[in-house]
């Protein structure tokens, strides 16, 4: 049961949107955590990814999904700014990442495949991730 606390944000905490649900694929990757996640840390997990895509045998057949895109800036003053100097520049992308949303998408990988996959994952990255099947 989901006891729904008050908070200072106004959106829901419940699951309720369509990237909690596989789109393309039959298999995906799914966060059970809340996150942020850089635009460098998403190109090393996409590197990871196509590299254990790579080894395996039957890697034509295979189809893969990214499905986080980047809706955040991130800006930061140098650090020998005085107070009051305004907001800075960009310096980086980043999109905040809530339970349930689904980061990779596969299609043609066997479930021993997608298992090699999400430990290798788990090592890159640190939020709690899980295996979604159709």
């Amino acid at each position: 049961m989901f006891i729904e606390r008050k908070t200072h944000n106004n959106y829901r905490l419940i699951c309720k949107h369509s990237c909690h649900v596989l789109k393309y694929g039959n298999q995906g990757i799914k966060v059970s955590s809340f996150g942020r996640l850089t635009n460098v840390q998403i190109n090393s997990l996409n590197r990871c990814v196509l590299k254990i895509i790579r080894k395996f045998k039957n890697k034509k057949s295979i189809k893969l999904w990214n499905l986080v895109l980047l809706n955040f800036n991130l800006t930061k003053l140098s650090s020998e700014s005085r107070m009051g100097k305004g907001k800075g520049a960009v310096f980086s992308k980043a999109v905040f990442i809530r339970p349930g949303n689904i980061i990779f998408e596969f299609e043609g990988v066997s479930l021993q495949q997608t298992l090699l996959i999400l430990s290798s994952l788990k090592k890159l990255s640190h939020l709690k991730l899980s295996i979604v099947k159709k």
